[in-house]
């Protein structure tokens, strides 16, 4: 093709190929265990399979309505109603999306306008200052005090203006595995207490939460609902990323502004999966269990690697491990976790990258979600490195 020779000005001038890409592609090609990006390699239940096939050969094949299912968004308000003691109303307050990504997009360019400022804890999930910027928002770092990733609710009430419009948080949290507790949600409260600031809540790990701790959902504080938009993954739920499959909850009025945004980025999601998880859904098993399943497989890795120099950092939720390798070596993190992956043949994330300007504390995110075979073979490679 000839090149395009006419001037563009960048609206993401600092984006490039995206971290997990880079690392994955590299596991590729030097042959590593890839624990870089987080999605599990194990199979998806045969009884979910077995319902989509059963929903496509009935005929369940055109648009779903632009909001989602209705028999999938009664049964999302039914499990709100019992987890959270929340009531959401299916018609209104719920809309089925093609993946929490795409749920986080749509909820920011819904309410940002330009000048906006939006805080972000970091490090964060990488698609929130992006999303912020191409809706002209300001994005407002905040850091995250290491090594256990708390937030100093103190440093935020000094960042809150008539310019701030919206705060996200995200717990479990993506790459930490911290968690907010009732404390934090509190402290949420009394900040956003008299002003219209509105809430972007990223709980696509909700049902993956370790050490009898319970999740803190903004659904179970009302003062905090009535402001929010909360996002779900049934991907991270059901071990199934590649189907970009989630939802969003928001009181009615944030809901339409939602729903605007929505009907012209993807207009509807696909149809036989949300009929086949309406009907996977009527037994709470099916998510009731991933905290036992993946506290199983944090705690066997941890197991695995304990005679290794890596120091394990607190995992309280989600599927990611940090490891600090200050022991092992100097060099920075993004150097590092590609001489890991060429040299020892175990692929990570590098966490300053996940910071507006790279902050460096020797540390690295090792996605668990993976066979027992998989975590053996990598935990092998590990205690190799001196």
């Amino acid at each position: 093709m000839p090149e395009y020779k006419g001037a563009i000005k960048s609206k993401l001038p600092k984006a490039g190929t995206t971290i997990f890409s880079i690392m994955s592609g590299l596991a590729n090609e030097v042959g590593a265990i890839n624990l870089s990006q987080g999605f599990p390699n194990f199979e998806v239940s045969p009884e979910l399979i077995k319902l989509i096939n059963k929903y496509m050969k009935e005929g369940f094949n055109q648009y779903a309505p632009m909001q989602g299912v209705l028999k999938l968004r009664e049964r999302i308000a039914e499990k709100m109603e019992v987890l959270y003691s929340a009531n959401y109303n299916p018609e209104k307050e719920i809309t089925i999306t093609a993946g929490g990504t795409q749920a986080l997009y749509t909820a920011i360019t819904a309410v940002i306008r330009e000048g906006d400022e939006v805080i972000v804890f970091e490090p964060a999930y990488d698609s929130y200052v992006p999303s912020i910027l191409l809706s002209g928002g300001i994005p407002i770092h905040v850091h995250l005090q290491a090594p256990d990733f708390r937030i100093n609710w103190n440093e935020v009430k000094k960042l809150i203006n008539q310019r701030t419009r919206m705060i996200i948080i995200n717990t479990p949290q993506n790459p930490t595995g911290s968690i907010l507790t009732a404390k934090d949600m509190q402290q949420l409260e009394k900040i956003t207490d008299g002003n219209d600031i509105i809430l972007l809540s990223d709980e696509v790990y909700e049902h993956i939460i370790y050490d009898g701790y319970e999740h803190q959902s903004v659904a179970r504080y009302p003062k905090l609902a009535e402001r929010s938009f909360i996002v779900y993954s049934f991907g991270k739920t059901y071990h199934a990323t590649g189907w970009k499959m989630g939802y969003c909850l928001a009181p009615e009025k944030l809901m339409n502004e939602f729903r605007k945004v929505h009907q012209f980025q993807v207009f509807s999601v696909n149809t036989p999966l949300q009929y086949a998880l309406a009907e996977y859904m009527k037994d709470a098993k099916h998510y009731a269990g991933l905290t036992a399943f993946y506290q199983q497989k944090r705690d066997y890795f941890l197991k695995l690697i304990a005679g290794s120099k890596f120091k394990p950092l607190s995992c309280s939720g989600s599927y990611f491990q940090l490891l600090d390798y200050s022991k092992i070596s100097n060099e920075k993190d993004t150097d590092y976790a590609i001489r890991l992956t060429r040299q020892a043949g175990v692929a990570a994330i590098p966490i300053s990258v996940f910071y507006n300007v790279p902050v460096d504390n020797k540390v690295l995110r090792f996605c668990f979600a993976k066979e027992n075979a998989t975590l053996e073979q990598a935990a092998e490679k590990l205690l190799a490195v001196k």
